[in-house]
């Protein structure tokens, strides 16, 4: 078990919790096209848990590398960039047909370009174990709250002001607003 105390190790703790995170991700997805957007909520926000966790758990036992920076980008990736931008589309653009599905999928799109954006510039600045004061951007774990939040609202306001709202978001994702880091 000496591995997974290892910052060498590809699977020492840190890493198996953001393994957990893609594991939530996965299974928020799956529920997704099953329609359980309750129990895909609870799963997301269970990523959203290992995602806190794991960062923690690397720097305190020092098992911060390079692996581990890419593995928790790929994980918030699919937790927090497809699985918001899909549970939106099926759960609030399902029924959109012609122009309006033309709409909403190219803001989807551009919601997941402004994160998997964001995420490489965050790897390209980011130091083994160095953690920011501030974040630079809406950071895609805020970002996916922000979605579940316009999700909640999504039956009031109708889906071109959840579509406004998304492509807002997408572009705080990518702008100069600080973010203070928790």
């Amino acid at each position: 078990m000496q591995f997974l105390w290892r910052p060498t190790s590809h699977f020492n703790l840190a890493n198996l919790i953001t393994f957990s995170n893609v594991t939530c991700g996965l299974l928020a997805m799956y529920f997704i096209t099953q329609e359980h957007y309750i129990l895909a909520s609870a799963l997301a926000w269970a990523g959203g848990a290992f995602d806190i966790m794991d960062g923690k758990i690397a720097r305190k036992y020092g098992l911060s590398n390079e692996f581990g920076i890419q593995l928790d980008s790929f994980a918030d990736f699919l937790s927090f960039v497809l699985v918001p931008v899909f549970f939106i589309f099926q759960a609030v653009y399902a029924n959109l047909t012609g122009a309006a599905l033309i709409i909403a999928s190219i803001a989807s799109i551009y919601y997941v370009i402004s994160g998997l954006r964001r995420l490489i510039q965050f790897n390209i600045n980011a130091d083994a174990g160095e953690v920011a004061k501030h974040f630079i951007g809406v950071p895609t774990p805020l970002g996916a709250i922000l979605l579940w939040l316009v999700w909640l609202g999504s039956g009031i306001i109708g889906w071109m002001a959840v579509l406004g709202l998304m492509l807002l978001i997408g572009w705080l994702l990518n702008s100069k607003v600080k973010i203070k880091h928790l």
